[in-house]
């Protein structure tokens, strides 16, 4: 083989084999590379410089090609300060500081290398198939890496399967209801991959989960082949059975056509059971991945052992993760039990990919122009996240209060019982800050008018008026969906920005008799615009603090089939539904935030959003977890869905304490609206319901007050401390405890929120981003830090009083409540009353705390007390800010350093750095020395040392 000579302008390299010269050639440019590969997928593959540990690349079918901008990403490539030069035979080499890539000039393949020259990236599959959509090419895109690693994988957004570490798993990115999809991921190895392509998209298998007819043999209960014996039980009478080829209710229209018509409508029928029956089979022997996909009870037993007890309300369903392993020659026995009262159900399937890419990581896409990623090398995880940061937009700070306790329910039906319930919480002295406005307070029919009800809401500025004046905020729902009779609709139609096809389908949504609905395409900058003014003088000209951009997936009609609902949310300025199905609340949000930013700029925004993508944090989002269960196991998914947005990158997330919706056995007396058990009749509950229940809110309350944003939520059943826990019970003294210590804690908590933006770090975090040395954190699903210095440790078993935590090698960890000192690298058992959850600190910390308050800006110059956890060094800061305005971006803030000596027993309470308005001169601090035994919640006032402080250094010895 022989080079062409490096021109270093315009570099390019031929490749001669056998007297033969190859097409493959690479032209530097100001930003990067281009190359022209011989042969493989891509016709020409370019590499942009983003920064000195992140490059971007893109494949492309054909030479020259125009790509539409990112949606995601706002950083622009940078020039200089890289090096492109030819490499061994048949390579080429873009180098940057902290991170290069070598291009095989034979076949486009790439493989990402360290500062060290140590390959941590190595492309191993890739594919490229055309596909039509509306009548323009665009390609199905696949591209696969490090086949058969066993580096960990975290992120991709929030997804409620209890998955951690994501190496061998398959993670559907499409967005729904309780599913957020955000196409990064993060590895243990401190790099991580930004996949730019905005249609629906997969980690881990390409190959879409199908029915289980599509890949299994299927034997009835009474040995036909090809199909399931199903029996459906009426009023606990078997009124049919008959054979059937799968479990065919996974969407509305499923429903409406495979229902036995015989039965009647499934909606009017009380009592109804459905169970199936089968043997499975398959050539492909070893570990086949599953999905239970099912609203209503479903209980599913594989070869007599059950492997799912579940629940979701009938208009919710999702899916449910499991694995069944095949051996060749021997049937597996499946049993489903299904109780609907409309839902849906049916179970999907994949068959086992090959072992080295069943633990790789691949991305894929049914939709793209090119493969189209960056690559991010760090020296730790937060670094890579930073360069997520970096690409996407920075987090802005939330303000203060928005770290505070929320209060909602679905929802305050008029303005008096928002105002009456916020009068409680002041009369009582429960510390909130945040009263929410669910939706419909609009008129019956104008959704989307953005009026309120006269009736209900007949003063909504004086609701308002009296919520400031007793030093809250009140947020307000709004949505992208209008009703085709309001004016708003109608003036967006007109400029052709409604999508308009569920409307002239006639489809109707569930509120009254049922209005012609659908939602705005936000697009394009005209349409956001629009929408942005249609709400400014009716809303948000009002006052109000905070939005909550709700259905921002957009769920425009429920349950609908896949290929029916693209057509439901398209077209776009992009093309067909399909090409642009998951970012829609980004630029939904973006618009609004924009729109804010003009009209109120030292005003920090906060926005409330149902779905995110990748980039959506630059606009002062934060995300929650949909409209969830009240069920337990719906508790322990949202511990690793919750650590699993911060490690996407999305750092502040939140959900509905309690769960959004409830089986209709809590739906029953003083907490709630009593509601007929269409089972039974009853429309009473029992006791035991009614302990569960309680047990269940107060767990998920105890965690929430450790998730990054402290939000309680719910439909049907009131949520307000007062309302769902007994006057003078353990229950409302936990609840009022933990609401308490939040506030007692938000100098550390608002220090934490700081780093989101100055560091782009994360409030809730998994283990391993602190641990990462630590092999056995790798996968805990059910602990997280709170800031680097907690460990949190939710209880989701019902009844449980104690659980098994693993304290993380490298420290050592204090049990908040009693002292005792536990060795990293052990597992204990802690103990967990019903009114206590356990919290372990790290050995070396300060943990700032402050007084008990009513609202986070009560007393800015209150006394903090530092509780130092001795047995190691430690160091952080204490940040501070007017906590709501954007002085912050000038430079209007103050940093305290802080540090702990263990060996000298000294602390340091370093130099204030920085100033703020309305900045206290002089403030007292507390220390606090926690020893082995010394309890870090029984006394929250003791001290062991008091000095002033006037912002110069001083150092205080135990």
């Amino acid at each position: 083989m022989r080079f062409k000579s490096i021109v270093p302008a315009a570099s390019c390299l031929a490749v001669m084999v056998s007297g033969q010269v190859l097409a493959g050639t690479f032209e530097k440019t100001a930003t990067g590379v281009v190359v022209k590969p011989d042969s493989g997928a891509a016709k020409e593959v370019r590499l942009e410089v983003m920064g000195e540990n992140m490059i971007h690349v893109m494949k492309l079918d054909r030479s020259g090609k125009e790509l539409t901008p990112s949606l995601m990403t706002v950083a622009a490539p940078v020039s200089g300060n890289f090096s492109v030069a030819a490499a061994g035979k048949d390579k080429v080499t873009l180098k940057a500081k902290k991170i290069s890539v070598e291009v095989s000039l034979a076949t486009g393949q790439v493989q990402f290398l360290n500062a060290a020259g140590k390959a941590f990236l190595s492309q191993a599959s890739e594919s490229m198939a055309p596909v039509d959509v509306d009548g323009k090419p665009f390609m199905a895109v696949k591209e696969g890496f490090n086949h058969g690693t066993k580096d960990a994988y975290y992120g991709l957004g929030q997804h409620q399967n209890a998955q951690m570490n994501l190496n061998g798993e398959d993670v559907l990115l499409m967005q729904h209801n309780m599913a957020i999809a955000v196409p990064f991921v993060v590895s243990d190895k401190n790099y991580g991959v930004l996949w730019d392509n905005n249609s629906i998209s997969r980690f881990g298998d390409a190959k879409p989960y199908g029915p289980m007819v599509r890949d299994l043999k299927l034997v009835d209960g009474e040995g036909k082949a090809g199909g399931l014996t199903a029996r459906y039980y009426v009023g606990g009478k078997l009124v049919l059975t008959r054979h059937e080829k799968d479990i065919a209710y996974q969407y509305l229209k499923d429903v409406a056509e495979n229902w036995p018509k015989e039965l009647g409508d499934l909606k009017t029928l009380n009592d109804v059971k459905v169970i199936w029956d089968a043997t499975l089979s398959s050539d492909k022997p070893g570990v086949h991945k599953m999905q239970l996909y099912s609203s209503d009870y479903a209980t599913l037993t594989v070869d007599g052992k059950q492997v799912m007890d579940v629940w979701r309300q009938g208009w919710n369903p999702w899916y449910h993760n499991f694995e069944v392993k095949f051996e060749a020659g021997k049937p597996v026995k499946l049993h489903l039990e299904w109780k609907p009262t409309g839902g849906m159900v049916a179970i999907t399937h994949n068959d086992p990919l090959p072992d080295a890419e069943r633990h790789s990581l691949t991305f894929s896409s049914e939709v793209a122009q090119s493969i189209n990623y960056y690559v991010i090398n760090g020296d730790s995880m937060d670094k890579v996240i930073a360069g997520y940061r970096h690409l996407t937009g920075q987090a802005p700070m939330m303000p203060k209060w928005a770290y505070g306790f929320w209060q909602s329910r679905q929802r305050y039906e008029t303005q008096e019982q928002l105002l009456g319930v916020l009068r409680e919480y002041r009369k009582q002295g429960w510390p909130v800050d945040n009263m929410v406005q669910d939706w419909f307070y609009w008129p019956q029919d104008q959704w989307g008018s953005h009026d309120f009800d006269k009736a209900r809401f007949p003063n909504p500025k004086g609701m308002l008026d009296e919520a400031h004046k007793a030093h809250a905020r009140v947020m307000i729902s709004i949505w992208g969906k209008f009703y085709s009779n309001t004016d708003n609709y109608k003036e967006l139609a007109a400029k052709g920005h409604m999508w308009t096809k569920n409307v002239e389908n006639g489809d109707l949504d569930w509120v009254g008799p049922g209005y012609k609905n659908s939602h705005y395409d936000p697009y394009t900058k005209e349409a956001r615009d629009i929408y942005y003014r249609q709400m400014k003088p009716k809303l948000v000209d009002m006052g109000f603090d905070a939005w909550w951009m709700d259905n921002t997936e957009p769920d425009v009609l429920s349950n609908t089939r896949p290929a029916d609902f693209k057509k439901l949310v398209g077209p776009t300025v992009y093309g067909g539904g399909e090409i642009t199905f998951n970012p829609y609340s980004l630029v939904h949000t973006e618009g609004f935030y924009q729109g804010l930013k003009r009209d109120q700029p030292d005003m920090r925004q906060f926005i409330l959003s149902r779905s995110g993508f990748a980039g959506i944090q630059r606009n002062a989002v934060a995300v929650w977890s949909g409209d969830t269960a009240s069920r337990w196991n719906n508790l322990y998914d949202q511990i690793s869905a919750g650590v699993s947005i911060s490690m996407s990158g999305i750092p502040n997330w939140t959900h509905d304490i309690g769960g959004y919706a409830q089986e209709t056995r809590y739906q029953v007396g003083d907490v709630g609206s009593a509601q007929e058990n269409r089972a039974t009749g009853a429309a009473k509950g029992n006791a035991e319901d009614m302990k569960e229940w309680r047990e269940l809110n107060l767990r998920w309350f105890q965690f929430g007050a450790f998730s990054p944003l402290f939000r309680s939520h719910g439909e049907v059943v009131k949520r307000e401390i007062h309302e769902i826990a007994p006057e003078g019970s353990p229950m409302r003294d936990s609840m009022v405890w933990y609401d308490k210590l939040r506030y007692r804690m938000m100098p550390y908590i608002y220090s934490a929120a700081a780093d989101i933006h100055y560091e782009s770090g994360a409030i809730m975090r998994g283990l391993v981003m602190d641990f990462p040395s630590d092999e056995a954190v790798k996968d805990i699903k059910d602990q997280y830090l709170f800031g680097h210095n907690l460990m949190v440790a939710p209880v989701y078993v019902y009844g449980a009083r104690e659980r098994k935590v693993y304290m993380p090698k490298g420290a050592s960890w204090y049990d908040f409540y009693t002292g005792e000192v536990h060795r990293g690298g052990s597992t204990a058992a802690i103990k967990a009353p019903e009114t206590r959850m356990p919290l372990l600190v790290k050995a070396g910390s300060i943990l700032p705390m402050g007084p008990v308050t009513q609202y986070v800006d009560e007393t800015p110059d209150a006394p903090i007390t530092l509780n130092v956890y001795t047995g190691a060094d430690g160091k952080s800061s204490l940040y501070e800010d007017d906590g709501v305005s954007n002085a912050y971006l000038r430079g209007e803030f103050s940093r305290i350093a802080l540090s702990y000596n263990d060996k000298t027993g000294a602390v340091t309470i370093g130099e204030r750095v920085g100033k703020y308005k309305g900045m206290p001169g002089k403030r007292q601090f507390k220390l606090r020395f926690i020893k082995a035994g010394v309890s870090s919640s029984e006394d929250f006032d003791a001290s062991d040392k008091v000095v002033a402080y006037e912002g110069k250094s001083i150092t205080v010895r135990k």
